[in-house]
């Protein structure tokens, strides 16, 4: 393969036979071509199509973000209601309709900080804040102290997983493991040989198409088979696993049936005695808020009823620009949830890394929790006299 670059218009679903073959693949946006980095099957979802007053149009699911004029909006919210949305050339009018129909959905992400993209020229977004990248992470973590992980991913090919947990493994970027020579290879798999590591299994099931039976059965089949007993397991990602007690053909709604997956994984970690970990998204609240709760979650809040421990993970584009991510804690069954309430971690997409930042970063956040512009707080504090005395007031960080 040469250094080349070649411009072309191509189908969408060929991104991911380019990215398989070891080829760098740009996508042009309102930023300029843009690298993609990731290609994801998402499985079968019920058909959104964005049809353009010029004639355009694109298939997606109901939590496609477009670009409009009254910011990012998701495909569902925009049925039947004529919007402004941003594209190559400009912003043209259009609408949403929704089908009972099943259609394969894909999805990229790309690396630049306003994640987006143009699908057929229109203005999209790519979602992915870091979740499969935490995940990645915290296993990789588990499987540096000696402790066997199962990895099962939902969404993207175990290739890709593999892909990531070896960049943080190795630490190097995803870029330069097909570049690195083998000499620096063989020494970086032996130097990681020579730690106390545990074991890692990585297994992929198509999207929507397993329950905890099928992970049940391959705990079985693990330990019997290859003497497999994981210390912890990671599902990415929750909402498109299916329940083995509904079915959601028979018109279950959202809160019911994801409270009813989320349910079946915490039984499977208590029966096990084993740590599951798993992710979720945000609702369109969430997406533009800037102090997310519990009430934020997507689908159902069924989901962190049944938690144990749960955070949410942020950005910003100044967040971005300085290469982190903010933590909140939402839920913690373990320890009090006031103490590090939000904390920010240094992110390296590249390598799929989180790291510790030094006490200054932590001490620039304010809790809003506790001084929240939203408390009326005692009267006198609306007065000049009273704003002198907030000034005075100091955060007790206890890091």
């Amino acid at each position: 393969m040469t250094s080349d670059w070649i411009e072309k218009e191509i189908a969408f679903i060929e991104i991911d036979t380019l990215l398989q073959n070891d080829y760098e693949v740009e996508i042009d946006s309102c930023d300029g071509f843009v690298n993609v980095s990731d290609f994801v099957y998402k499985g079968m979802w019920k058909e959104y199509k964005l049809i353009l007053s010029d004639g355009r149009e694109v298939l997606v699911n109901e939590n496609h973000l477009f670009e409009t004029t009254n910011g990012w909006e998701y495909a569902k919210d925009l049925c039947d209601s004529e919007s402004l949305f941003l594209t190559d050339s400009g912003y043209v009018s259009g609408k949403v309709y929704s089908s009972e129909t099943l259609i394969p959905i894909v999805d990229i992400s790309v690396e630049h900080e306003n994640h987006r993209y143009y699908a057929n020229g229109i203005s999209s977004h790519n979602t992915a804040v870091g979740k499969s990248l935490a995940l990645c992470h915290i296993a990789s973590s588990y499987f540096m102290q000696g402790k066997n992980v199962l990895y099962i991913t939902l969404e993207m090919s175990e290739a890709r997983i593999a892909e990531r947990i070896d960049a943080n493994l190795l630490n190097i970027s995803l870029e330069d493991l097909y570049s690195i020579s083998k000499d620096m290879y063989d020494k970086k798999i032996s130097s990681l040989r020579s730690k106390s590591v545990g074991k890692l299994i990585i297994k992929e099931y198509p999207t929507a198409s397993a329950s905890i039976t099928h992970f049940k059965a391959l705990l079985t089949e693990l330990s019997l088979k290859k003497n497999f007993v994981p210390d912890a397991i990671f599902i990415d990602y929750l909402n498109i696993a299916t329940s083995s007690r509904l079915n959601s053909a028979n018109n279950i709604n959202s809160y019911n049936y994801i409270k009813s997956i989320a349910e079946e994984f915490r039984g499977l970690a208590v029966e096990a005695n084993i740590p599951i970990w798993t992710a979720t998204q945000t609702n369109r609240q969430g997406y533009t808020s800037t102090d997310i709760g519990l009430e934020n979650t997507s689908e159902s809040f069924g989901l962190p009823a049944t938690a144990d421990f749960m955070v949410a993970l942020s950005t910003t584009e100044e967040l971005e620009q300085m290469g982190q991510i903010l933590i909140k804690q939402l839920k913690n069954r373990y320890n009090d949830i006031s103490k590090l309430r939000r904390f920010v971690l240094g992110i390296d997409r590249s390598k799929m890394r989180l790291f510790d930042l030094e006490d200054s970063a932590q001490k620039e956040l304010v809790d809003v929790d506790n001084v929240s512009k939203k408390d009326e707080g005692p009267a006198f504090d609306k007065t000049k006299f009273g704003n002198a005395m907030l000034a005075e007031k100091t955060i007790d960080f206890d890091w």
